[in-house]
């Protein structure tokens, strides 16, 4: 049993603690403040040495924010600190790692008119693409450790604090997790989807001038959706597929799972079956939770600046989208 974030860990329980590190620029800060407003105590760059003893006085869920400027970095070091921290059995570490594509690090130093703490000029350098290269790699290590990457590149403000709320919220809450999203392919895949289903093969709404118009959510749409021969066979087989995966997914430890189903313009058939998804996994008794990116998709401002900024979302190469071009959703 976990504590709840904001309350004490009752007797016997464990005790949420957070780490959040990440390249500098990449939403880290943003990420803290999320964890916060969910009742975590923070600090941000508290000295290495004292990590251990900082954990150990308290009973509020913890949440540290560390990076290369914190005295005594040392990536093998916090490694060290992150494996004896595990042993202990009154807590529960997860270990968060921001980043970002370089062309949107490089746009948010430049913005922000900040200096990278890598290219603080000097013998290091002033090129903030210097300082992202060194960064990365001292960072590395804890990249590759991390239970959760956040990937903030095309992500804007509002969804990393929902993808954090997600993740964090339930902490006092046995058993998984399950977010069921539905997307537009044009747009790239979801960067924190795990399990990922194309549904365009499936009838397409948008050609139907009368269903145009609405969504996935509306009946009419959902009628002409599963009213084409391939629907029935196809949903058996994806309900089959995914229900026996859940059991040995709990067996092997795993708290959260976010399955993906995409088409063409994210609006009609991904947001249909993404909603049937989620009454079935909920009537089977998991917890189970449905967000719509291209419906709930609006201009926001993008994480990660390095004081705290926000910048607008702008169209970058990604590499599972092969370089998407444009922001808005093709039918």
């Amino acid at each position: 049993m976990s504590a709840v974030p904001g309350e004490p860990a009752p007797p016997g329980a464990t005790r949420p603690i957070v780490l959040v590190t990440g390249l500098s620029g990449a939403g880290r800060a943003s990420i803290l403040r999320q964890l916060e407003d969910l009742g975590f105590e923070t600090m941000d760059n508290p000295p290495l040495d004292l990590l251990e003893e900082l954990v150990g006085d308290g009973e509020l869920p913890l949440a540290a924010g560390i990076d290369t400027r914190s005295r005594g970095f040392d990536a093998e070091h916090l490694l060290l600190t992150l494996a004896r921290l595990r042993l202990r059995p009154d807590t529960a570490v997860t270990l968060v790692f921001a980043t970002a594509e370089v062309p949107v690090l490089l746009r948010r130093y430049s913005e922000t008119r900040r200096r990278h703490p890598l290219a603080p000029g000097g013998s290091l350098g002033s090129r903030v693409a210097d300082g992202i290269a060194r960064e990365q790699q001292m960072m590395a290590p804890l990249r590759d450790a991390a239970d959760m990457l956040v990937d903030t590149s095309d992500l804007p403000l509002p969804a990393l604090r929902q993808l954090i709320e997600r993740r964090f919220r339930g902490e006092g809450v046995p058993g998984m997790q399950i977010h069921v999203q539905s997307f537009a392919f044009p747009r790239g895949l979801p960067r924190e989807a795990e399990l990922v289903f194309d549904l365009r093969f499936l009838r397409n709404p948008h050609y139907v001038p009368a269903l145009k118009p609405l969504t996935g959510r509306d009946p009419a749409v959902a009628a002409h959706v599963e009213a084409d021969p391939d629907f029935p066979g196809f949903w058996t087989r994806l309900t089959g597929f995914i229900d026996p995966l859940l059991p040995r997914y709990v067996a092997e430890g795993k708290k959260y799972l976010t399955v993906a189903l995409g088409c063409t313009g994210g609006r009609h058939r991904s947001v249909l079956v993404a909603e049937r998804l989620t009454d079935h996994l909920r009537s089977l008794g998991w917890r189970a939770d449905v967000t719509h990116r291209e419906l709930d998709d609006t201009p926001a401002a993008t994480p990660g600046g390095p004081s705290g900024a926000v910048s607008p979302a702008v169209a970058v190469p990604h590499a599972h989208a092969g370089g998407r071009e444009a922001l808005s959703p093709s039918p």
